[in-house]
């Protein structure tokens, strides 16, 4: 059973979807799965390439501040993205990094998990869907929002030409997720 609230931290470089991602999740969470959800953001000054990080807070009951000051699971898709938000997770929280770009694990964390959110991208034809894998296999690994409910939001919050391309991305995270478990040994 998934423990609430889920306190999520997505970090990454400017111009991954980062952000989008995590406000695509909180929306379907709210508005598709009868939950409650708080997004913040940050980013670098640079327009693409910099730093960025999503925080994602998900419960059953209302959110009374917007900041958790440990999460429960981070997904850091670069390598100094990862090295500024680790020291936020948990002790017994869930790390999913790409390892396409986070090569150097400063920091043991015992539930350690590889995406290879963007090989999988690379594979479907664009690695800028690599955002899209994660939400899909984030969608999968947490349990809590239909794939259909998921697919509609995304369908609502990206551009028409990309729609056919990240429904497949969100699949492909999908499909990972049911085939690597993150949460197995809960």
């Amino acid at each position: 059973m998934l423990a609430y609230p889920q306190k999520i931290s997505l970090c990454g470089f400017g111009g991954q979807g980062i952000i989008l991602s995590a406000v695509i999740l909180g929306t379907t969470a709210v508005t598709k799965g009868d939950l409650y959800a708080v997004q913040t953001q940050s980013y670098g000054s640079e327009a693409r390439g910099g730093q960025c990080q999503a925080e994602l807070i998900i419960d059953k009951e209302p959110i009374n501040s917007p900041i958790a000051e440990t999460k429960n699971l981070l997904v850091a898709l670069f390598q100094t993205a990862y090295e500024k938000y680790i020291e936020t997770l948990d002790e017994e929280g869930y790390l999913v990094i790409d390892p396409q770009l986070v090569t150097k694990i400063t920091r043991p964390i015992r539930h350690t998990f590889e995406l290879p959110a963007t090989q999988i991208a690379v594979d479907l034809g664009n690695r800028m869907a690599a955002n899209m894998v994660v939400l899909g296999f984030l969608s999968e690994a947490l349990g809590i929002i239909k794939r259909e409910d998921l697919l509609e939001v995304v369908k609502e919050n990206v551009a028409e030409r990309f729609v056919e391309l990240n429904f497949k991305a969100v699949d492909a995270g999908i499909a990972y997720a049911k085939e690597h478990n993150l949460y197995a040994d809960k």
